[in-house]
């Protein structure tokens, strides 16, 4: 059966030894964690996901949802007292503000936890997760009155959250949404529409949950199309004046999608019939607010991606050192027995390497974008607080599309160790697999991701979120060009820094000209974009850890690690980048009946 440790000491080097956590201090949030809360919390993490989570992972996946004949929906065995333990600790109010019950401790912090979990049990994370970006549009949105009606149960957990976009028409492109408000005299609306593959939109693990529902109001005054789309906040049980439950809301959950992985979280078809609805934010702005939840949700997706990359991972790791099978290319490296482990052989290092080069360096991108999320709100001046902001709209896109895509990919290869055990449920790595597979999708398809990046976060604010990028890189490598003990990574991230510039300035010379360019050019850039973040945190990582790699074994494998990336992994940006500039020619060339 599969086993997931969490990763308690990459964690921590991070942390501490590459983003210096403890010189944010003064910054609201950060003097709370200090080392010895950040330890705390990290080991109860760990406990929390390998004790009380991993364990329910196959068999959630095994026993899925059950929807009743009443149309409520039970949960598998074990997550009902497996949320219990989670609210009960506090975990959902880790980044919460203080002000509605929350822990207000760094949203870096949070993006440990959130991975930890997610590896332990994908499907059941789901279930407190999009409660949190539920929580964020109400909370940057909301009236003060929503504000204190909702957010102190959604932190709590006493309630959860979802988000309700899609309709069966309809997925990218909402403004060709159905789903209709009608205004009622004391303010509210009365909402009516179907919704579909809506994550936790009904359970038996909280009392209530609060759904956020896009729709248009119903008049001669909405305008067509997107700029039509309002936000509402539908609870399944309406609350009442004294904040106790009252009547149960006109939602329903119609039927449960039947789904390639996440068996255990209830992905369901809702249905509105007239459901009391209030409007949150102003009207037709919708996605304004939505987007709020979404850009939470996406970087959420991107550590799922992650966590199910390192999930499998560690079980291929331990399957290829017990497995016997074959001798050494070089000679029998374990003569006593009657064949070597099958880590010996190159090409199990290569899976194995690629996917750990993979995951070390993605964590450390994602927490570095997790910080500057932080300083997006903390940062004592305007203009820090901008350039973090900018930093975040423009790698949002990149983290998505590019650790869900390897993540998936990742579990794959790891699924080969296997050979054609990866096949049998009972060892773990094709659910993996499956469950990786979502990522790619949800909260924006990661084709859609590529286009977002090439077509809005480049060109916006005159490009000024992408030349800091490059400033940034730029002043690690003037900074640390003469350290022979980072020549590799200087020259590495030197090289694939030059490569984004270049792909860069294409797109900017060859998009205007003919959109397409732009559309068949995304998906290389954001896969070289990808390889340039990775190379920078692998830089960062390997500054931290040079000093110490000759007395600390930790360090040396770091930095092994980092080299291997540097010489087999880096070098894939040249091919992206000539891809990206062949333009649209190659891709729209063949007529749409010649295929």
């Amino acid at each position: 059966m599969p086993s997931y440790t969490a990763p308690l000491a990459d964690y921590r080097f991070i942390l501490n030894d590459v983003l210096d956590l403890q010189s944010y201090g003064d910054l609201p949030g950060f003097a709370d964690a200090t080392p010895d809360m950040v330890d705390a919390i990290l080991d109860g993490a760990a406990r929390l996901a390998e004790d009380v989570l991993q364990p329910l992972n196959h068999s959630g996946d095994q026993e899925g949802c059950t929807r009743n004949a009443d149309g409520s929906v039970t949960t598998p065995k074990g997550f009902k007292e497996a949320y219990r333990q989670f609210t009960d600790g506090g975990w959902g109010a880790l980044t919460s503000d203080p002000d509605y019950g929350g822990q207000g401790l760094p949203n870096v912090l949070g993006s440990c936890f959130s991975e930890m979990v997610s590896a332990a049990n994908m499907a059941f994370v789901m279930y407190p997760g999009l409660s949190h970006g539920a929580y964020s549009a109400i909370h940057v949105h909301g009236s003060q009155a929503q504000r204190d009606t909702y957010l102190p149960n959604i932190v709590s957990g006493a309630w959860t959250g979802t988000m309700n976009l899609t309709e069966p028409h309809c997925g990218t492109d909402l403004g060709l949404m159905r789903t209709r408000a009608e205004p009622q005299a004391d303010g509210s609306y009365r909402i009516s529409g179907t919704k579909i593959f809506i994550s936790a939109g009904e359970h038996d693990l909280a009392e209530n949950i609060i759904h956020l529902v896009l729709a248009k109001i119903a008049g001669p005054d909405t305008p067509a199309g997107i700029k039509g789309v309002s936000l509402f906040i539908v609870p399944k049980y309406l609350v009442n004046a004294d904040g106790t439950l009252g009547a149960r809301n006109g939602v329903s959950c119609g039927s449960l999608e039947h789904k390639m992985g996440i068996h255990a979280n209830a992905t369901c078809v809702l249905n509105y019939d007239g459901a009391t609805g209030y409007l949150i934010g102003e009207a037709h702005k919708g996605m304004r607010a939505m987007f709020t939840m979404m850009n939470e949700a996406r970087l959420g997706v991107a550590v799922q991606g992650l966590s199910q990359s390192v999930a499998a991972y560690q079980n291929a790791v331990a399957y290829a050192k017990d497995r016997l099978q074959g001798r050494s290319l070089t000679g029998p490296k374990f003569p006593d027995k009657p064949a070597d482990p099958i880590i010996v052989h190159p090409d199990i290092r290569r899976v194995l390497m690629n996917i750990k080069a993979f995951n070390e360096g993605a964590r450390a991108f994602m927490l570095w974008t997790s910080l500057h999320g932080d300083l997006a709100h903390k940062a004592k001046d305007e203009t820090a607080r901008e350039a973090s902001e900018d930093l975040m709209g423009l790698l949002t896109p990149v983290l998505k599309g590019y650790l869900t895509d390897k993540g998936f990919a990742n579990a794959v290869d790891a699924q080969q160790v296997y050979g054609g055990h990866g096949y049998i449920a009972e060892w773990g790595a094709e659910q993996f697999v499956r469950d990786a597979r979502i990522a790619m999708i949800y909260e924006g398809a990661n084709g859609i991701q590529a286009l977002d990046l090439v077509g809005r976060k480049l060109a916006a604010n005159g490009g000024r979120a992408v030349f800091a990028w490059f400033r940034i890189l730029d002043d690690f490598i003037a900074a640390n060009q003469d350290d022979a003990a980072l020549a590799p990574f200087v020259a590495g991230l030197r090289s694939v820094r030059g490569q984004l510039e270049d792909g860069t300035t294409w797109l900017m010379n060859n998009s205007l000209s003919n959109f397409d360019n732009a559309g068949a050019a995304s998906m290389d850039y954001l896969y070289l974009f990808g390889l340039c973040g990775l190379a920078y945190a692998w830089a960062l990582m390997a500054k931290a850890a040079a000093p110490k790699a000759a007395s600390d074994e930790f360090c040396a494998a770091k930095l092994v690690t980092g080299r291997y990336f540097v010489e087999r992994m880096l070098p894939d940006a040249a091919a992206h980048l000539a891809k990206l500039k062949t333009g649209a020619g190659p891709v729209m060339a063949l007529a749409a009946e010649a295929f």
